[in-house]
């Protein structure tokens, strides 16, 4: 027996199914990633579910661009092509846009004064675990002490998923986006 994490098939083990029962679900269809979470009831209630809530202080668009960049910059097209195909119309994202996530430097022109700071700040995370301090006196300035925490609490979470997904070679889903060449 493997203890390589892949993603579970049904029948799921009871707690594991309750859990299930909340993660969001197209047409009875759940992610290849939410049944590789299975694989560990504890992650799978603790897990990165918890931050997509209407109560987050980001806005959705925030939100996203945040997680677009973070799994962009880990190279993990798996949960970047599947957040752009289930959200980046409805928080109206342009095609630049989309692919400037992965392809664009955060100054890029597609991006207003405010997305422009807060790609910088992710880029920070990503490649050095920290927003560096010149840029985090202007992010200071731009985001609330909850927003802040929100954008360091998505940057980790989407780090782990792309941690998760990379890892273990986990398969594009067949709906989703793929990176722009």
């Amino acid at each position: 027996m493997s203890n390589k994490l892949t993603p579970i098939s049904e029948p799921y083990p009871d707690d594991v199914a309750a859990i299930l029962k909340h993660y969001p679900q197209q047409n009875g269809y759940l992610l290849k990633l939410f049944r590789l979470f299975a694989n560990s009831a504890r992650f799978l209630t603790k897990g990165v579910p918890n931050l997509l809530d209407k109560e987050s202080p980001l806005s959705m668009r925030e939100r996203e661009i945040v997680i677009l960049r973070v799994t962009a910059n880990l190279n993990c097209e798996y949960e970047w092509g599947v957040h752009v195909t289930a959200f980046a119309k409805h928080v109206e994202l342009n095609a630049d846009q989309i692919a400037a996530t992965k392809t664009g430097a955060a100054n890029a022109e597609c991006w207003d004064a405010r997305e422009q700071l807060l790609l910088k700040a992710v880029d920070e995370l990503t490649s050095g675990g920290r927003v560096e301090p010149e840029t985090y006196a202007d992010f200071a300035e731009t985001w609330n002490k909850d927003q802040q925490l929100e954008v360091f609490a998505l940057a980790g979470a989407y780090s782990t998923v792309s941690f998760v997904a990379n890892s273990t070679g986990l398969d594009n889903e067949d709906f989703a986006a793929r990176f722009p060449s």
